[in-house]
């Protein structure tokens, strides 16, 4: 912990990356795309038909002089040989070296040899490495696979190029799929809708908001640490834990939201519409929904679960698609013991919500149903939707803190504190989900009202 200056109070520093973004180098990320944004706005100005060569040239200069020219060099290579790939027109060899590439990145000795690429040694070589290196691939894959889709307009490794360093996406995502961000880019005159200007500056002031309420927060409340003392934690009450843990995965959604706000505002006064932040984890009762990238969601559905699983309907391409998409995100993160119980769990759950709708469709099930009230149905669904709501907790609890914690957590609420702990935080977690459930109903039914206005008479 530090000391805070402010408050006289310590503050909770167990974040590495919140530490990395909004105390240790953040004037250099403040100056960085403060940079992009006076060329794009210059450019803009200017020769709007430019910009996206302007993008590209003030990113590849930012990451040579961040990492050094033989790592740019070293980059460019990946890409060249991803870009005569996809000449081939097969898909699956595209994704097979994508997938080659990126291992090199993630598994020795490749990785120590690629790494000697860079120049110097400095704090932030591993995380700027790892990250330029990772949204290099999936990039140039996405490119890859766009150009096999469609190789009718055939691509260029110009526009590889410009779409590879953007430098607000470059180290830290979020990515666009190709063929979003060459359609956006490429406008010739980008005009604003009505209102978007005041939305930019909104979100850029949530952000700065969320950023000193989280600092602020941290001096009081040591959420991140105190799992790393489990005999601490051991001696927390039962809902205090519960609540710990919720809080963990509260805090990397917000973490997510603000990070990738920052970025997206500038990608914003760029013309581009990048992807949205992730679903709150209140707001989250199926394992299908839960992400907490959701660029990376959008391309991993786009290339793999979608295009394996389809409509999503049925028992073996949903294994086959789940199983193809958790052994990327596996390799994506890195391989390790942690990483792979994380992937097995997640897959799992995704799975099983598969076989529990199949198993209330079945006839028996599927009339005891139909009998019931549409209240009393729902309040079944709710129950089932809580009880999977601390499943998605638990599972990506060993990720965020350690299994140590999470079998601390499951312990407590599924044995020492059974039933009265259980049965309370299952009823609370069931009211929200009720909520929860009640607020998408009205809105699917504004939603339905809203086009039923738009259909012509």
């Amino acid at each position: 912990m530090l000391a805070g200056a402010s408050w006289r109070l310590h503050k909770d520093v167990a974040d590495f990356e919140w530490v990395m973004w909004f105390t240790s180098f953040r004037n250099v990320i403040i100056f960085a795309l403060s940079g992009h944004v006076l060329f794009a706005k210059l450019c803009t100005m200017v020769a709007p038909q430019l910009r996206s060569w302007v993008y590209a040239a003030y990113g590849a200069l930012a990451v040579m002089g961040t990492m050094g020219p033989w790592y740019l060099l070293l980059l460019l290579g990946h890409c060249v040989s991803l870009y005569v790939a996809s000449l081939l027109g097969q898909p699956w060899l595209c994704l097979g070296l994508g997938m080659a590439s990126l291992a090199s990145f993630k598994l020795d000795p490749l990785i120590s040899w690629q790494n000697g690429f860079v120049t110097g040694t400095f704090d932030l070589q591993e995380v700027l490495f790892q990250g330029g290196s990772g949204f290099t691939v999936l990039r140039c894959t996405s490119f890859a696979l766009e150009n096999c889709a469609h190789p009718a307009r055939r691509y260029s490794l110009a526009d590889l190029l410009k779409y590879n360093f953007y430098l607000p996406f470059f180290f830290f995502g979020p990515i666009m799929t190709f063929d979003r961000f060459h359609a956006q880019v490429n406008q010739v005159e980008p005009v604003r809708r009505e209102g978007e200007l005041w939305n930019i500056r909104a979100q850029a002031g949530l952000s700065v908001v969320a950023i000193m309420a989280v600092d602020i927060f941290f001096h009081f409340f040591y959420i991140l640490t105190i799992p790393g003392d489990l005999k601490f934690a051991g001696r927390l009450p039962d809902s205090a834990l519960a609540g710990l843990a919720y809080s963990n995965l509260v805090y990397d959604w917000v973490k997510a939201a603000v990070l990738f706000g920052v970025v997206n505002t500038v990608a914003r006064l760029d013309h581009l519409d990048p992807p949205q932040p992730p679903k709150c984890i209140t707001v989250l009762y199926v394992f299908a929904e839960t992400h907490f990238d959701r660029g990376i969601n959008d391309w991993l559905c786009k290339y793999v679960y979608d295009h394996i699983g389809g409509e999503h309907s049925a028992v073996i391409p949903e294994l086959v698609a789940t199983v193809a998409t958790f052994a990327i995100t596996t390799l994506w993160l890195g391989p390790c013991d942690i990483v792979y119980l994380w992937s097995i769990l997640n897959c799992f759950g995704l799975n099983f919500e598969l076989w529990v709708q199949k198993l209330a469709e079945w006839g028996p099930l599927a009339r005891i149903e139909a009998s019931l009230s549409e209240q009393m149905s729902r309040r079944v669904r709710a129950v089932f939707g809580a009880i999977n709501f601390w499943a998605i907790i638990m599972y990506n609890l060993v990720s965020l803190n350690s299994l140590e914690f999470t079998e601390l957590v499951a312990r407590r609420l599924l044995l020492t504190g059974f039933p009265q702990t259980t049965l309370a935080v299952l009823f609370v977690t069931y009211c929200g989900v009720q909520l929860v459930k009640e607020r998408e109903r009205t809105l699917a039914l504004e939603e339905e009202q809203r086009q039923d206005k738009e259909k012509p008479e």
